[in-house]
């Protein structure tokens, strides 16, 4: 069983859309900085991945939305280490904008439903809410009793003011 999030979920589509676009912010980081080797390698990563999952903007549609679940951690990491990785020199502006680029894809894939259309159909009829009938019974019974409550009401307030006038017979005679 799957743990279920209250948090707010993007469809699949919008998380493929976002890679590409991370992915063409890697390359053009690339083409400005005087070491453009690994932004260059990670951006076209970034894209084989979006471009390899089924889904809306799969371009090779190869691999199933939660392989790409997984392989996006693995780029993710990927990027922290290129970013944090003391072997090959990399421009300050150029590894702060990798580290900026890969927390932005964290923040994505964390807030992605990878679900496929079957799968969230069944969610939600897994929480499905009552039909419109059973609402229209529902609001009926509520109304028919809250009349009735207010009909008792206004009776036991008629009958408390008969007793108050002595107008009332009393059974004893």
């Amino acid at each position: 069983m799957e743990w279920e999030s209250t948090r707010a979920m993007r469809p699949f589509w919008m998380h493929q859309i976002v890679e590409y676009i991370i992915g063409a912010v890697f390359i053009s980081t690339g083409f400005g900085s005087a070491t453009p080797a690994i932004p260059a390698a990670l951006g076209a990563i970034v894209m084989v991945n979006a471009a390899i999952a089924i889904g809306p903007g799969g371009a090779f549609r190869l691999v199933h939305r939660k392989v790409h679940r997984v392989l996006d951690v693995v780029v993710i990491a990927l990027i922290a280490i290129a970013t944090f990785q003391p072997v090959v020199s990399i421009d300050g502006n150029t590894r702060i904008l990798m580290g900026l680029l890969g927390f932005v894809l964290c923040f994505v894939w964390w807030n992605t439903d990878f679900a496929t259309k079957p799968e969230r159909t069944a969610r939600r009829r897994g929480r499905a809410r009552p039909d419109s009938e059973e609402v229209g019974r529902s609001a009926g019974r509520t109304a028919a009793d809250g009349y009735l409550a207010a009909k008792r009401l206004k009776k036991a307030m008629i009958d408390d003011r008969r007793d108050d006038d002595g107008s009332r017979r009393s059974t004893s005679d």
